[in-house]
């Protein structure tokens, strides 16, 4: 596992950057890292993850998101692409969502993964990273799934416009219930400022 790594530098030296396909081998124990620390998962689930990481990467619709401080070390991620029939998590969801399946499911993108390192929250880097995966996306909707309880996820979600769609779900291989949320596209425009921070911690 890459070294864990604290905010250290000011939030405004820190930027969002892209992650090609082509990079994403070379940045994936990073994320993984970052993953397992902000789920608090075993260290070894991180490996698991990052597989599944690389073949959702082979999608066309792939894209990620990274925050990084002014070493280039990263701070967070977040990934996804559009959700369809066939998908594990999208088949599992449709089954779960009471409502209109064709609006939420219909033209979705599926934001599989958004993480912020821990010491690292707090400067709105949740926020960042999600902005920028929906910037001029084509979906009609976004739809993701996130562990229950009060925190930055959930406050980070209400504030960028997400609806419940299904509560204290279970997946399988994970014995926490998640709530499932969607929002309509484009996101509202952000506050005057970053508020709380609004950083996420999301998974599967």
């Amino acid at each position: 596992m890459a070294e864990l790594i604290g905010a250290g530098s000011p939030a405004s030296t820190i930027t969002i950057v892209d992650v090609p396909r082509s990079d994403l081998p070379d940045r994936l124990t990073e994320a993984m890292a970052i993953y397992v620390t902000a789920m608090g998962y075993p260290t070894g689930s991180g490996a698991q993850r990052g597989t599944h990481m690389l073949r959702h990467a082979g999608f066309d619709s792939f894209r990620c998101r990274a925050a990084l401080n002014a070493e280039g070390r990263m701070l967070g991620f977040g990934y996804g692409y559009t959700s369809l029939p066939g998908q594990w998590w999208h088949d599992l969801v449709r089954r779960a969502i009471a409502g209109d399946t064709g609006h939420w499911l219909g033209n979705a993108f599926e934001l599989s993964e958004l993480h912020v390192l821990p010491t690292a929250q707090g400067a709105g880097l949740g926020e960042r990273l999600l902005r920028s995966l929906a910037e001029g996306l084509p979906h009609r909707t976004m739809v993701l799934s996130t562990p229950e309880g009060e925190n930055r996820a959930w406050r980070l979600y209400r504030r960028m416009g997400f609806y419940d769609l299904a509560r204290n779900h279970l997946f399988p291989g994970d014995s926490r219930p998640f709530g499932v949320l969607g929002a309509t596209l484009p996101f509202p425009p952000p506050a005057g400022s970053e508020g709380d921070g609004g950083d996420s911690q999301l998974s599967r």
